[in-house]
Order: structure tokens, then C-alpha cells, then sequence
């Protein structure tokens, strides 16, 4: 996401680069090709007007610190300004409520309100440790109900039966009837949706905000759509009381102009990003975060959170002991750091999240999911034995391991001089030698060049 902007404001970066301090005329050259990315972004042109005219204040005469370049002053004062405009701090959810709290989501059809539903019920589960229901009201899409029950299963929240002869408002009082009785923390309401936005749509949901009463209404928008993202979502907010915005598709959009817009047109927090298919693909918004990442900064924090999430303490452990002993370190290890990567969402949502040189760095490197994939088939075919002794690996084995994983024998040894990279690494790790490792890490993945 948000390939151009980062792309055209590095450049604007670079542009000031060697310049004594910020003047008139450099601002402005730089608030120009500021202007021109923001709208190529598809942010709406209020909110650039805001934006523009906000840095153009602030960096007019600003005095630039001895350790900054004023390159770098602007990107902090763009930085600080994406910030503002994007809701400034991370909006919670409201849950502190007497149960059950009822989240109410809103927005047209095909948005994704319905694989939002199951994403945020997983969510709770897991982060908030609440026990959850979904209820569907969309009695008009064929198969709406039958959806959210699958993904109620495939997510172990509870899921609240209907019928489409069934009235939403029915529907509603029946599971809460329900809620109350089971002491479920959390009901999570799937209403219908719209191909526009029409008054039958918008009769029907203020009616079923008026019965729920929800600790949060959510307005589910799809990132992808820019401008009409943020117009939508305008007209949601001035018919519904909404307390936040959750972005869907947020990774399919190279512009990102809806993240930029919505809060500000709207005057509502965005409070969550959909940002892959998975039902574990939502996340909290960040408006610090995303700015950095807009910046080509990355997302360091986020990485180290994907990464918690995904690993095993007591492996983490296991692995800590082998890298302080400097022994141990084997292909069975190298394997299971593999399976941690595509438990984080593979290698195309880690580089989502680092800086735009590393990125960039990666890209030219040709950095494929396939090789991965290939990696851990060619560790596969090994026999235990082989994979706890690499150095067992001769010729008569590469080429018993090449015909059982498909692949040719040269690939087989470009993985082993890999692992032998890795190897390294965490022994340098171990003696401190962070230089002698940055050095190790231009001479991995060989195959990627």
C-alpha cells in the first residue's frame, strides 16, 4: 500500500538535500510535488488543502537541527502532520459496558462488513479474551447468513440462527434475548447492505440502532474505492451516530488516499485495517504507525507484534539456548524459521511493514513466496538425519533430495550456502559482531540476486 506516495515523497526528500535551510522558495517547490503525490494518492482535495497548508506554515523559516538535514526536518514535519490528519492516537473499542456490549456494523454491500464481522470476532477472542456472537440482519444477499455462520465456525465465536422470512429487528431482540441469558461478553450485528445508498437502507439500520443501543456503531469501508470511499462514508456519518470506521482492503491499494481522507471528511476514528483475506488479516489502526510507513519508514513495531504473535515461547527459548551455545543450529531450525514467516503472512506482509529501502532492496532481489515454498520442500525430503547433520550432504544425497523435491541440485546447494549465511549470523549474534553481521546479511539468499 501506498507504493506512489512513499515513491514521490522520498523524492522530495532528496530533492532538499544539501540545501542550507528550509526557505520560501524550497517549501513550496516541496509542498508542489506534496500537492501533485496526494492527489495521485486519491486523497480528496479538502483534506489536501488542509494538509498543504498546515506544513507550509510550520516549515516556513523552521530553523533546521544540526543532525537533520532540512530534507529531513519537512518528512518530520509531513510526518507529524499525516499523524494529525489520520486521528492522531489509536482509537480503542469501547467495551466498558455491562454485558453484552453490541458492536453494530454498517456500510454498502461489498464492502466486506461480513468477513469484517468474523475478522473482529477473532480479534476479541484472541486479543481481548471475550466471548463472542455474531448475528446476521442481512436477510436480502443470498447466502449472507450461511457466510457468517462459517466463519462463526471457522473463528469458535458463537453464532445466533435466522431466517430470511425473519424481520432484522426480530432478529436482534431474539439474540440478545440470548446474549444475556449465555453471559456472552461481546455481540457483533452483520446488517444488510446496499449496491448505493438508499433510504430503506438507511430506515432499517436506524432502527436497529435505536432497539441494540450498540456501544459502537462501525462504518465498514473498502479503501479501494478512493474518493467514493470517503463520500460514502460521509453520508453514513451525518445518517448514523457512528463511533469509528474500519478500512477494508487496505493492502490491495497502492494509493491509500481513503486512509488519508476518511477521518477528516467524517470527523470518526479509523479504528481498524483490513489488510489481507485471512480471517487473522485486521488490524488496529495506528495513524503514528501508517505515517511511517507512508514515509517509507516501515512499521518496526507492528513487525516485532506480528512476530510475538506468531512464535512458540518455549521454541523461541530452545532456539535462544542454541544461539548462546553457538552450537546446535540445524536445518530442522532453519525450517521452523520458514514456518514462523508464513505464520506472519509470508513475505509480502513483512516487507509491507519495513522500511522502504529494505523493501525496495528486497524487490530487486526478486524476494518470491515460491522460493520459500521450495526451500521447505527441499528440507522436507531430507531424512532426519540429514536435516540434524548438514554436513552429511554429498553428492549422492543432494541428488536423492533434488529428485524427491523437483528441483535441481544447484538449488539444493544454494539453500545449504544460505543456511550456512544464517548459521553465521547467529553465531555473530551471539559474539556482539552486529557489524560483522550486517555484513553477512548482503551475502544471504544468493538465489535472490
Amino acid at each position: 500500500m501506498f507504493d506512489n506516495l512513499t515513491e514521490r515523497l522520498s523524492g522530495v526528500m532528496k530533492t532538499l538535500r544539501g540545501e542550507a535551510r528550509l526557505t520560501e522558495s524550497n517549501i513550496q517547490d516541496a509542498l508542489r510535488e506534496v500537492r501533485m503525490a496526494l492527489l495521485e494518492a486519491d486523497v480528496a482535495l479538502p483534506v489536501i488543502k488542509v494538509f498543504i497548508e498546515q506544513i507550509r506554515q510550520r516549515a516556513i523559516g523552521h530553523e533546521v537541527l544540526d543532525s537533520l538535514s532540512p530534507g529531513q526536518a519537512l518528512i518530520g514535519i509531513v510526518h507529524q502532520e499525516l499523524i494529525a490528519i489520520m486521528g492522531g492516537e489509536k482509537n480503542e473499542l469501547n467495551l466498558n459496558v455491562t454485558p453484552p456490549a453490541v458492536i453494530l456494523m454498517a456500510g454498502l454491500q461489498g464492502a466486506g462488513k461480513t468477513t469484517s464481522s468474523g475478522k473482529l470476532a477473532k480479534w476479541l477472542m484472541a486479543q481481548k479474551k471475550k466471548k463472542v456472537m455474531l448475528v446476521s440482519c442481512d436477510i436480502y444477499r443470498p447466502a449472507a447468513i450461511e457466510q457468517l455462520e462459517l466463519l462463526a465456525r471457522q473463528t469458535g465465536a458463537e453464532f445466533f440462527p435466522s431466517q430470511t422470512d425473519q424481520r432484522p429487528a426480530e432478529i436482534c431482540s431474539a439474540a440478545m434475548d440470548y446474549a444475556r441469558k449465555h453471559h456472552l461478553d461481546v455481540v457483533i450485528v452483520d446488517t444488510a447492505g446496499r449496491l448505493g445508498i438508499d433510504e430503506a437502507m438507511m430506515q432499517e439500520i436506524s432502527e436497529l440502532e435505536r432497539l441494540l443501543k450498540p456501544v459502537e456503531t462501525l462504518f465498514v469501508v473498502d479503501a479501494m474505492q478512493g474518493q467514493d470511499a470517503v463520500n460514502t462514508a460521509k453520508a453514513f456519518a451525518d445518517a448514523l451516530p457512528l463511533t469509528g470506521v474500519i478500512l477494508t482492503k487496505l493492502d490491495g491499494d497502492a494509493r491509500g488516499g481513503a486512509a488519508l481522507s476518511v477521518r477528516h471528511i467524517t470527523g470518526k476514528p479509523i479504528k481498524f485495517a483490513g489488510i489481507a483475506e485471512k480471517l487473522d488479516g485486521l488490524e488496529p489502526f495506528y495513524p503514528e504507525r501508517m505515517a511511517s510507513r507512508i514515509l517509507g519508514m516501515g512499521d518496526v513495531l507492528g513487525l516485532i507484534e506480528d512476530a510475538q504473535r506468531a512464535s512458540d515461547q518455549k521454541e523461541a527459548e530452545r532456539l535462544m539456548k542454541k544461539m548462546k551455545s553457538g552450537k546446535g543450529f540445524d536445518l530442522n531450525d532453519f525450517a521452523q524459521q520458514f514456518q514462523q514467516m508464513k505464520k506472519m503472512g509470508g513475505m509480502n506482509a513483512m516487507l509491507e511493514k519495513m522500511p522502504h529501502q529494505l523493501t525496495q532492496a528486497a524487490q530487486n532481489m526478486n524476494v518470491d513466496e515460491k522460493i520459500i515454498n521450495r526451500s521447505e520442500g527441499i528440507i522436507n525430503s531430507m531424512t532426519p538425519q540429514e536435516r540434524a547433520k548438514p554436513e552429511l550432504l554429498k553428492a549422492s544425497r543432494k541428488r536423492r533430495i533434488a529428485a524427491g523435491s523437483g528441483v535441481s541440485v544447484q538449488e539444493i546447494n544454494r539453500l545449504l550456502a544460505q543456511f550456512e549465511q544464517t548459521r553465521k549470523m547467529m553465531k555473530m549474534m551471539n559474539k556482539g559482531g552486529m557489524s560483522k553481521m550486517m555484513r553477512a546479511v548482503k551475502g544471504m539468499f544468493p538465489q535472490m540476486r
